[in-house]
């Protein structure tokens, strides 16, 4: 590593900590040229799938889209922020873990209407709303009855 002071090569390690609950390593340097220290944070370098969009267009995966539907359809409820940063996380672990190079934006959307089915029925029916482009009051009151359905299957399963 180049000292950022004197540019010079001859850099040394002399701690190494992890950071950020393991994601990252955090190593203190000392400068063999100019006896200056500093801190340089380790980070692996991850793969995120291309987002294939319904016009056939590809961009990067963007967590931060991701929470925005999140907090939109999840204003006014009961519902803590660690709760939205979890369902990102899990959204991107999961892509990670799947290893496709392109995924499509229907995929992504169906992973947080699943998460968001778990977490909060009413968040939930918002984001479907907006995503399925729902165009009258028939098309609410089907999704909240199949909501209802899905609900009422998991409560009997549980039963048993």
């Amino acid at each position: 590593m180049r000292c950022p002071f004197c540019h010079a090569d001859d850099t040394k390690v002399i701690d190494s900590r992890l950071a950020q609950e393991g994601a990252q390593v955090r190593r203190r340097r000392h400068c063999q040229a100019c006896g200056e220290r500093f801190t340089t944070y380790e980070v692996a370098e991850l793969s995120l799938p291309r987002i294939i969009k319904r016009d056939g267009n590809r961009e990067r995966f963007d967590p931060e889209k991701i929470r925005r539907g999140l907090i939109k359809a999840l204003e006014k409820r009961p519902v803590e922020s660690e709760a939205i940063e979890q369902i990102i996380h899990n959204i991107t672990q999961r892509l990670m873990s799947e290893g496709a190079r392109e995924v499509p934006a229907s995929r992504v959307g169906e992973m947080v209407m699943e998460a968001l089915r778990e977490l909060d029925q009413v968040a939930y029916v918002r984001f479907a709303s907006v995503y399925r482009s729902f165009q009258d009051v028939n098309a609410f009151r089907e999704e909240i009855e199949r909501l209802m359905q899905q609900t009422a299957a998991k409560v009997d399963k549980n039963k048993t």
